[in-house]
């Protein structure tokens, strides 16, 4: 058991500080020594074993009456491990400028709130741990260890704004299960070498992780699977050398990548099965990865060019409101997506850099149009459908789907029906004036005309009595007549199907 004879000056100090939470500050005053850097050059003066303070924590010396006890320390030297396990701690803390030689030790224990600023620690367990305030690590170094915050609670906010998290392992924030009730901060030129990990976290003040940097050479940068997050920011200059892995995440409000750069070799967003409100896909650099939006529910998705030429997977995601911020303001439609031609080309390009062939993207945003009332760039998207899947088909079924695409746009273009119809028309009427018929039966029918004999053979309902009037000996001119009639039933039939696709809106 610690005596109070035993205690050096500097510990002394901070014991009779602690019951009143008076600060001690043992800092030089030259800010170039008093950096944390250089804190194993500090010599006795400044240096405090982590058992007193842990004594200290633990009860070792109680509060006086009219004052609250905390543990207010700046510019130490900490040596030995400050274990804390366990505990239950009614003491803030608050450790400011100071070098931690060993790993913090908060597993399974109950405090209030921890302050550790700018200062260096080798790692911090605190799997299980219970937070009675805010934990606030901002520009600390955390270096050779990790920051382990499994199934933690958090009453307040976690604050690492400018810290560096540089672990020797895969996970330099080790977080699966969290907890928090207020928000976590990442911001302010928070860097990490190794990945954060958040599996099935539960952030309902959100992530900030705004002009972040994110390395970890052995998996992702950012992971969080089936996290539940009320907003999600990735922005300002946020970049990751890793993939940002969101699977099965549920974003209350908003997912923003704006202004995020991500555009390292080893970057990749995946969102696949994300359930989010808003989705900013507006980033300065797609990543090369590509971005995963399999299965995604969105309410908003907002992008832009750059979003929009990465490689992406858009099987069955799902949106109810799409815009596009670098539309041009002359040409855009309702809610903001260009109604213009233009504006559906992009997207089908969009649709075209996901890998394979899928209706449902497809179906999707021809869905979309016909909401906001752009029925012709539905029927575009729906027609390119049908050019993708075309190239999935037989050489036979290729061929045909060409001609019946040139012909009538796979009924999506039925002018051209009429189109072919009146050139068909004018070719007959041309050729059957130029050649004598012969009369099925003398003296009886309709006399020969050649424009009425035409449209008999091109329109197969009804008729005007030519077709069985006459006949032809030429072989050529009578194959030309069973060619118009052929090409007759299939305009036609393509005509009717396009009126019956505008009339329905498909």
């Amino acid at each position: 058991m610690l005596q109070y004879d035993d205690l050096t000056p500097p510990e002394r100090a901070v014991w009779d500080a602690f019951p009143e939470g008076r600060l001690v500050d043992l800092r030089s005053g030259d800010p170039e020594e008093d950096d944390a850097v250089g804190g194993p050059a500090w010599g006795a003066g400044r240096t405090v074993r982590a058992e007193v303070l842990a004594a200290l924590l633990l009860g070792a010396n109680a509060a006086r009456p009219g004052a609250v006890a905390a543990l207010n320390l700046t510019g130490a030297r900490i040596v030995g491990r400050l274990d804390l396990a366990g505990g239950d701690i009614a003491h803030t803390v608050h450790l400011a400028s100071c070098r931690l030689e060993e790993t913090v030790n908060l597993r399974g224990s109950a405090t209030r709130t921890i302050r550790i600023t700018n200062c260096r620690v080798l790692g911090i367990e605190a799997q299980m741990v219970r937070i009675e305030g805010r934990l606030e690590l901002s520009r600390t170094t955390l270096r050779g260890g990790r920051l382990a915050l499994t199934n933690a609670h958090v009453s307040g906010e976690l604050d690492l704004n400018g810290a560096t998290l540089e672990a020797d392992g895969k996970w330099a924030l080790f977080a699966g299960g969290l907890v928090m009730e207020g928000a976590v901060f990442c911001s302010q030129g928070f860097t990490a070498r190794g990945g954060l990990r958040l599996l099935g976290a539960q952030l309902s003040g959100g992530l900030f992780l705004g002009g972040a940097r994110l390395a970890n050479p052995a998996g992702e940068a950012l992971l969080a699977d089936t996290a539940t997050v009320s907003t999600l920011e990735l922005t300002d200059g946020f970049a990751a050398t890793a993939a940002v892995r969101l699977r099965g995440a549920h974003i209350t409000n908003r997912l923003s990548l704006r202004g995020a750069a991500l555009g390292e070799p080893g970057a990749a967003l995946d969102l696949a099965r994300v359930q989010v409100a808003e989705l900013d896909l507006t980033p300065a650099l797609a990543p090369p990865g590509g971005i995963d939006l399999r299965s995604a529910r969105v309410e908003v998705l907002r992008d832009n060019e750059t979003g929009r030429t990465a490689r992406v997977r858009l099987e069955g995601l799902v949106y109810t409101s799409l815009h596009a911020d670098d539309a041009p303001p002359a040409v855009l439609g309702v809610r903001g997506e260009p109604g213009a031609r233009g504006g559906a080309a992009r997207r089908v390009a969009w649709i075209r850099r996901s890998p394979g062939y899928s209706p449902q993207p497809y179906e999707q945003l021809a869905g979309w149009y016909r909401l906001i009332g752009h029925d012709d760039d539905a029927r575009l998207v729906l027609l390119e459908k049908q050019r993708h899947r075309r190239g999935t088909l037989h050489p036979v079924a290729r061929i045909w789907g060409r001609v019946f695409d040139a012909t009538v746009g796979y009924g999506y273009r039925p002018w051209r029906a009429g189109g072919w119809l009146i050139l068909l028309s004018l070719i007959g009427t041309l050729v059957f004036e130029a050649h004598t018929p012969t009369a099925n039966t003398k003296g009886e029918g309709p006399p020969f005309s050649a424009v009425a004999y035409t449209l008999d053979l091109l329109i197969p309902i009804g008729g005007f009595g030519q077709r069985g009037a006459w006949h032809w000996t030429d072989p050529a001119v009578m194959g030309l007549s069973y060619a118009l009639i052929a090409a007759g039933w299939l305009l036609t039939t393509a005509v009717v199907a396009g009126v019956t696709r505008s009339l329905n809106k498909t």
